[in-house]
């Protein structure tokens, strides 16, 4: 998917930048794709959405090069894994896990928790106005995967962890929040193919046995 001017092999559906995380896994006939698989593919996605951690992070596209994002790769995705698994755990997800099935609750838990270092500091220039900005150690692609740590901290420990749901159409491993009441699947694309699935089931019933 291109954004701003970067392609990312992610699907982004404008979602929360934890859920983002979560949807960087794909199924495509029964084959698990990673976005995130190697440097290049960690690169492009952190590329992909600077342009929403620029608002609070300070966080630029240019910034993420390949040299930069390779230290903090391996971060990513295992914050992605135990993003997967708190949400699994959290929407009483029926599906197999789509990445680390190995991985343990209080594992995912101490892994966000010790992504999380970012912290809001108050910017207020002296012709404008007051505003949050969020810090941390290292450079800025450190900042990046702090920075979605601490919001997935506000996802499950405020009102969206309610609405976050799996999507449960067919071979899709993605999440998404809830927002508004007839929303049911991550997006139009998943919707459409559970319609059509019902459609074939009515119209050709399985043979009685």
């Amino acid at each position: 998917m291109t954004t701003e001017g970067v392609t990312t092999s992610a699907t982004l559906l404008g979602e929360p930048l934890p859920v983002e995380l979560m949807n960087t896994v794909t199924l495509d006939r029964g084959r698990t794709h990673d976005a995130l698989d190697g440097d290049a593919g960690a690169t492009a996605w952190l590329r992909a959405v600077a342009h929403r951690l620029g608002v609070e992070a300070a966080v630029e596209a240019d910034q993420m090069d390949e040299d930069m994002v390779r230290p903090v790769a391996g971060a990513l995705r295992a914050l992605r894994d135990a993003l997967r698994h708190l949400a699994a755990e959290a929407t009483d997800d029926p599906r197999p896990a789509a990445t680390a099935p190995e991985l343990a609750r209080g594992e995912a838990i101490a892994t966000l928790n010790a992504l999380a270092q970012a912290w809001p500091e108050l910017v207020w220039p002296a012709d404008g106005q007051p505003s949050r900005a969020y810090r941390g150690p290292g450079t800025a692609a450190d900042v990046a995967v702090q920075f979605i740590a601490h919001q997935a901290v506000d996802l499950f420990t405020g009102a969206d962890r309610d609405r976050l749901r799996p999507c449960l159409a067919p071979n899709c491993p993605l999440f998404f929040v809830k927002n508004h009441a007839r929303r049911e699947w991550c997006s139009p694309a998943c919707g459409n193919r559970v319609r059509v699935a019902r459609h074939y089931r009515r119209h050709h019933p399985a043979p009685q046995s």
